[in-house]
């Protein structure tokens, strides 16, 4: 206090400005935050520069409580507001899918699967990303469990070349058994024979999302927003290959395995895999419109109407 009031006595001070004693301790004790506050702001300023600002709150909160302190997301907040740490929000997603070809069509079993484990749901979409000279393209792959991306290639052409180089890569990396779904949007490159003939050799099993419906394979499109705007936005790459090894960067080592999911419960996708204890789930249980009326026998006493597990005859049931 004697930094503030000099020689003066605080007596001496609330005399000249006419103010009570207790009214100016109350407010010295506002504007001088104690240890705690201090340590909380600080840790919350050293999780937004780590996180380039794209944390909002909420994930502030959550990762601030996995490093064991007590805190409230309103108090995260309206500390984050007083420092200016507020998350940076940048331009609109833009997706685009050529899907007039005259490729086979798969109907869409993504959204009546009830996914147990990693390996049942693998989703995949590309976008493009535009650099200081051209338009080049990026193909993902994300297990739909844990969100994790199992698979990535850029290239300068939109030819199914890339999303073949992605999926050859997530099936090398996970090997996945037979009966795995494969789900996409009906663009040329998932529909290309080279692409589907290669998941057939593994034994999986094609599904696409209805025509204008971006919402069926809404995981994928998540994940290249984040990657836009924590990433692509806020970088000028020299070339493809800057382009390539700040996306390894960012998809490898920051995504995976240390960005917190909110749909995981704020943790990360290699987190959650682990603690999900990767390999053990049961097997995915899918959904049918009117199944127990054409299948009573597959309905089990005490399980919801409408859902079956294993491999169960699917013939005559409407899916759309």
């Amino acid at each position: 206090m004697a930094s503030l009031q000099g020689r003066m006595s605080a007596e001496r001070m609330c005399t000249l400005a006419t103010v009570s004693r207790a009214g100016f301790y109350r407010w010295l004790k506002g504007e001088q935050p104690g240890a705690e506050e201090i340590a909380l702001r600080a840790a919350i300023q050293e999780i937004a520069i780590e996180h380039h600002r794209n944390y909002g709150y909420r994930r502030i909160t959550a990762e601030l409580r996995f490093r064991g302190m007590v805190v409230n997301h309103k108090r995260v907040l309206r500390l984050m507001q007083k420092d200016n740490l507020l998350a940076i929000r940048r331009r609109k997603f833009v997706a685009t899918t050529d899907s007039q070809h005259h490729f086979e069509v798969f109907l869409n079993l993504a959204k009546r699967m009830e996914l147990t484990a990693v390996n049942q749901l693998w989703i995949a979409d590309l976008t493009y990303i535009r650099l200081q000279q051209e338009f080049v393209y990026m193909a993902v792959l994300l297990d739909a469990f844990s969100r994790r991306v199992i698979g990535w290639a850029l290239s300068r052409s939109l030819r199914s070349t890339v999303a073949v180089e992605a999926l050859q890569q997530a099936l090398k990396a996970r090997k996945p058994l037979p009966g795995l779904v494969h789900h996409s949007d009906r663009g040329v490159q998932y529909a290309s024979l080279e692409y589907t003939d290669l998941l057939r050799k593994h034994g999986a099993v094609l599904s696409m999302s209805r025509a204008g419906n971006p919402y069926d394979n809404a995981r994928c499109e998540s994940f290249l927003k984040t990657l836009k705007q924590e990433e692509i936005y806020c970088h000028e790459y020299r070339d493809l290959e800057d382009l390539r090894t700040h996306s390894s960067s960012f998809i490898d080592e920051y995504y995976n395995r240390r960005r917190l999911h909110s749909a995981l419960g704020y943790l990360s996708p290699d987190a959650f895999e682990t603690a999900m204890n990767e390999g053990c789930g049961t097997a995915a249980r899918m959904s049918f419109l009117r199944h127990e009326e054409i299948y009573p026998n597959d309905v089990q006493p005490g399980k919801t109407p409408g859902t079956f597990a294993g491999p169960q005859p699917i013939t005559g049931v409407s899916l759309d």
